[in-house]
């Protein structure tokens, strides 16, 4: 097995593992990436834009080590090492310090009709179109909550697809208040100016949820529920997503504390792990400015430079205020924990029904009697539909943390031999 050692390791190149590389420039930093590129999904296929432009252009002349197409699946025997599989190989990477940057993923809620083809998630059905699928002249539903969906329907717009209706869960009430104080933030209302002009033939729904698709090999059309009332749209495409969810099984596989679903850090980004830091989307759910701003603050301090971070945590207090502002604005209704019938799949890996899952009381038990969350996705995708459902929590991860090679399960399997017997420590 391949082995390399860096002062400071960073999983993850989105916009906070950006930042942190960047801060930490002259040191040895080595960058880990599941993508084949940096940016994240957030700056994925628009990089010749700014600011991702101006942001990947830093971040190559830092002189980070980047190592793309790859993912940690676990730790190794000796203290302060990862287990990463990459395209052909496994390998080991010790580091000094590490920065957790992992961001985060769609959240999605069951509904009748979840699985049919062509039921996408909006950030997902907007990476698909950057990478060339073409929705041109395709009838689109965009449903959920939270700016993203303004944002997908605009890229969906501009590669000529039609956007026949944009479901916000979100009250006109909610948003309102929350327009309201956007004048903090002039970008911000910029942005949204530019959307609505984007946007301004697309009828754009606050207080509509999708109540369930329908179609046989496809999605065909998709009941609409607002204000009492019930539709059908007609959809080539029904994408949905109530916001985002934090990747946190990498801080939890390291100890880290993990408090009402987001990793525990001091005003330095460090965690309750002594040399292990924390950016971006796993400290809570705020948006790239606020991940930029973390992402700075982590790379300088684990590089020894928490003298300069000053104007990074002005500019992190700032976006915090913004991120509470978005998260209030655009929380879940309690109608949403009842889309999902008996017969609606909750875990799509191991085929477990609503019905199925109502005998049980607990996310454990439920593991145990049906299999839930223990598929290929590891409930990356049922896991955090259950806690909005049932108030399920994870409290442990095991490794590996993705499905993983034969001979990368070796190694894992081998490391933790080692680690048990002592042999290492």
């Amino acid at each position: 097995m391949n082995s390399l050692e860096a002062g400071i390791v960073i999983i993850g190149a989105g916009p906070a593992g950006m930042a942190a590389a960047c801060a930490a420039s002259g040191q040895r930093v080595i960058v880990i990436d599941d993508n084949h590129a940096a940016g994240g999904q957030i700056w994925r296929g628009g990089h010749g834009k700014s600011p991702a432009h101006r942001w990947l252009r830093r971040f190559h002349e830092a002189g980070a080590k980047l190592i793309s197409a790859s993912r940690v699946i676990g730790l190794g025997a000796s203290p302060n090492t990862l287990l990463v599989e990459q395209a052909d190989c496994s390998v080991t990477i010790t580091y000094r310090r590490l920065i957790v940057a992992t961001g985060a993923r769609e959240f999605f809620l069951p509904f009748p009709g979840w699985t049919l083809p062509n039921v996408v998630g909006v950030g997902g059905l907007q990476a698909l179109v950057k990478s060339g699928v073409p929705v041109e002249g395709k009838r689109i539903v965009i449903a959920g909550s939270g700016p993203l969906l303004l944002a997908a329907a605009a890229i969906l717009r501009g590669r000529g697809a039609h956007v026949s209706l944009i479901a916000e869960q979100a009250s006109f009430k909610a948003i309102a208040r929350f327009a309201a104080r956007l004048g903090l933030f002039p970008g911000k209302v910029r942005e949204g100016l530019r959307l609505a002009c984007q946007l301004l033939a697309v009828p754009y729904k606050t207080g509509a949820w999708v109540e369930a698709a329908h179609g046989n090999r496809s999605v065909a059309s998709a009941s609409i529920v607002s204000g009492g009332k019930r539709w059908l749209e007609t959809c080539d495409y029904l994408a949905v997503a109530y916001g985002l969810t934090p990747n946190l099984e990498i801080p939890m596989l390291l100890g880290c504390e993990v408090h009402d679903g987001r990793v525990v850090v001091d005003t330095l980004q460090e965690t309750t792990v002594p040399d292990v830091y924390c950016a971006g989307e796993p400290t809570g759910i705020g948006g790239v400015e606020l991940s930029l701003a973390e992402g700075e603050i982590a790379g300088a301090c684990a590089a020894g430079r928490a003298d300069a971070v000053a104007g990074a945590m002005a500019r992190r207090d700032r976006w915090r205020s913004f991120a509470s502002a978005l998260n209030q604005a655009f929380a879940l209704r309690p109608e949403l924990q009842s889309l999902a019938k008996p017969d609606t799949l909750i875990c799509r890996c191991e085929d477990v029904t609503a019905g199925r899952l109502a005998a049980y009381q607990s996310w454990r038990s439920a593991k145990l009697h049906t299999r839930c969350g223990m598929g290929p996705c590891q409930a990356r995708i049922c896991g955090p539909a259950l806690e909005f459902l049932r108030g399920w929590r994870a409290d442990s991860v095991r490794p590996p943390l993705f499905p993983a090679r034969v001979d990368s399960l070796a190694h894992l399997h081998h490391e933790s031999n080692q680690s048990q017997n002592g042999v290492l420590a």
